[in-house]
């Protein structure tokens, strides 16, 4: 229909522009990423908050049974990085919806970057993350006080991207119900619809809050990894440096 080509006619020019509002802070910008961070909780070192959140689609036709989530239903998984004023930094929204949170983040552009040590900076993520040197984690059962402190700034901290998610759906209903086109058309929509919310962020346009986003209720453990105890023993230095 015509109500259709125009639409996905928007969507490309929108996705088009995508680096234009969807970018990743300069150097120069870091140190005062970071600072806004920190002043939501003491949290020291952050640049960006990840999570995943599932996006409901139709049963494609190819390949179904790989977008079946944990909840059972079809969905693509979305990830998001966010800025402390719940900007968003970076979108993949190309994952079926049975894909892990951390293998997403793992093979993703921005992941690879920080593992090659492109960026600096912190980003936090839930349980469902492994901790590494870039990407700080809760702790799973915090035995003493200044760990305690830590996991309570990390979740304070963290909750940006929690909040930046309510937004999205609740400024993009169809990202909240059904995206009721083909697979194919979904990433662009999802991608679309974080630009506009970016450049509603831009020019001051706000939506209320929404109860938090309930697709990060109870995040799928990883196992641990080799190499992992360097991480540990980063997040401690942390935790004495900060939290004591």
């Amino acid at each position: 229909s015509t109500a259709c080509r125009v639409l996905h006619r928007v969507v490309a020019a929108l996705c088009r522009r995508v680096n234009s509002f969807i970018r990743w802070p300069t150097t120069e910008e870091v140190r005062a990423a970071q600072q806004d961070f920190y002043a939501l909780a003491g949290f020291p070192g952050v640049v960006g908050a990840v999570d995943g959140t599932h996006v409901r689609i139709q049963a494609p036709s190819e390949h179904e049974g790989s977008y079946v989530n944990r909840k059972n239903y079809h969905s693509i998984n979305v990830q998001l990085i966010v800025a402390a004023d719940c900007r968003i930094l970076d979108v993949v929204a190309n994952w079926p919806g049975s894909t892990h949170d951390s293998r997403i983040l793992r093979d993703s552009t921005i992941g690879r970057e920080f593992e090659r040590g492109v960026h600096t900076g912190l980003l936090l993520g839930d349980s469902g993350y492994p901790c590494k040197r870039w990407l700080m984690t809760p702790f799973l059962q915090p035995r003493d006080r200044p760990q305690a402190n830590y996991n309570s700034s990390h979740s304070t901290t963290r909750a940006v991207v929690e909040r930046t998610i309510g937004q999205l759906k609740r400024r993009f209903h169809c990202l909240h119900s059904e995206l009721r086109v083909a697979t194919r058309h979904c990433c662009p929509i999802i991608t679309a619809c974080c630009v506009l919310h970016n450049i509603a962020k831009q020019f001051g346009s706000e939506v209320r809050e929404s109860p938090r986003d309930s697709d990060d209720d109870d995040p799928v453990m990883v196992p641990r990894y080799e190499g992992q105890q360097d991480c540990f023993l980063y997040r401690d230095a942390i935790v004495r440096q900060h939290f004591t």
